[in-house]
Formats: C-alpha cells, structure tokens, sequence
C-alpha cells in the first residue's frame, strides 16, 4: 500500500525538506514536491502537506512527520 505525499516546495523553511527526504527512503510512501499546493498562504503558517489528498499539519517538522507515519499505520490496520 502506498501512501502519496505531497509538499510544497515554499514550506521547507519550517524543515519539511527533511521530512520528504525521510519519506523517499520508506517503501511505502510516494513523495512529491510541488511549488505550490494551493494552500493560499498556508506554507506560511505551520509545516503542512497533503498526504492521499488531504491536508496534514502539525506544530514542527518532526510532528507533522510522526502524524504521517500514524496515518499509515492506522491505514495498515484498517486493511487487516
């Protein structure tokens, strides 16, 4: 099962950079980034992206990357 995340290129300053470079190197996530998600000003505010459509955010990189991985794993747990 792969999960599609998506960031926006101008919410890296909050260090989700790191975060998608976290998640390229796990087998169960398709990582893009793009320039803009349309979030109207949104990756201004909190490090965010938009994980199988819909958006995540959290306080810090470092959260927002713990909320993705709950996602799959609550996702894993529903599929079995």
């Amino acid at each position: 099962m792969k999960v599609i995340v998506e960031f926006c290129a101008n919410n890296a300053h909050f260090g989700t950079d790191e975060v998608m470079k976290k998640l390229e190197q796990h087998p169960n996530f398709e990582v893009y980034e793009y320039g803009c998600l349309t979030g109207c000003g949104m990756c201004y505010l909190t490090p965010y992206a938009l994980v199988n459509g819909e958006t995540v955010e959290a306080e810090t990189a470092g959260a927002l990357y713990d909320v993705i991985i709950r996602i799959l794993d609550q996702m894993k747990s529903d599929n079995t």
